[in-house]
């Protein structure tokens, strides 16, 4: 089988099957692991798929910079941003990341809720400005352009200060297996701090998430309070996550 064969296998064995193994795969066509291992490597190079221990998973299209994203699941983000925006109860301190979804949670809040939302993301701190009601906090650090949100040191240390309610964590990959995870390492650290700093960390994960995984891991998914997916996702999926005692809600 030429490379270029074996390559196409590969996407659409990950398309149908959600994961590629590299032995079983090596073994079913003739041929050695390194060749495997290779094609592997060169497809994640193309950002078309991930490589984890022993084989492949799907590569998030999430990874992609915020204005590129605004256009990936619209309809989705809008359901899952007035979800979202459901959770949030009168006087909550809130922790809201950065992203197109964190936005439709912003956009989608009661205009009379009076809350506190804590956010890194400059974007997000704008889209608030418009509920008088509701105190903004912004944790200040290095602008991360490709997401508009702030990262470092700095943000790690503001968030000590605050114990919030809710975390709305944005992720670009969402995996029974291989968790939650970013495609900056960065970012992930941000996360992880804010998630800490929480009572309950909620993911609104739109369709492209699910079920993919990026470079950089965040936590396990069982340390979710609720995984938030669209109201069309597959029942497989959404039991692959119950299994493992993620509390999987869907967006009407």
């Amino acid at each position: 089988m030429l490379t270029t064969q074996r390559k196409q296998l590969i996407l659409q064995r990950l398309a149908t099957q959600g994961q590629v193994l590299a032995k079983a795969l090596a073994e079913e066509l003739g041929t050695s692991e390194d060749t495997i291992r290779r094609d592997l490597r060169e497809l994640a190079q193309e950002g078309k798929l991930q490589r984890v221990h022993g084989g492949a998973l799907p590569a998030s299209a999430a990874v992609a910079d915020l204005g590129t994203r605004s256009t990936v699941s619209p309809a989705d983000k809008v359901a899952l941003g007035r979800a979202g925006a459901a959770m949030v109860k009168p006087g909550q301190l809130v922790l809201l990341d950065g992203g197109t979804t964190a936005l439709q949670v912003a956009r989608h809040l009661a205009p009379d809720l009076r809350a506190t939302v804590v956010t890194h993301s400059p974007t997000v701190a704008v889209a608030l400005a418009q509920h008088t009601h509701i105190d903004i906090i912004m944790l200040g650090g290095r602008l991360y352009r490709h997401s508009m949100v702030n990262v470092g040191a700095a943000v790690i240390d503001a968030a000590t200060r605050y114990r919030a309610d809710l975390f709305f964590m944005g992720v670009t990959g969402v995996h029974p297996e291989a968790g939650l995870s970013t495609g900056d390492g960065e970012e992930a650290d941000v996360k992880r701090a804010l998630s800490a700093r929480a009572a309950e960390t909620v993911v609104l994960a739109s369709s492209e998430k699910l079920m993919t995984a990026s470079a950089f891991v965040i936590a396990p998914v069982n340390t979710l309070a609720a995984l938030v997916v669209p109201s069309d996702t597959a029942a497989a999926t959404v039991h692959g996550f119950r299994k493992l005692g993620v509390s999987v809600l869907s967006a009407a």
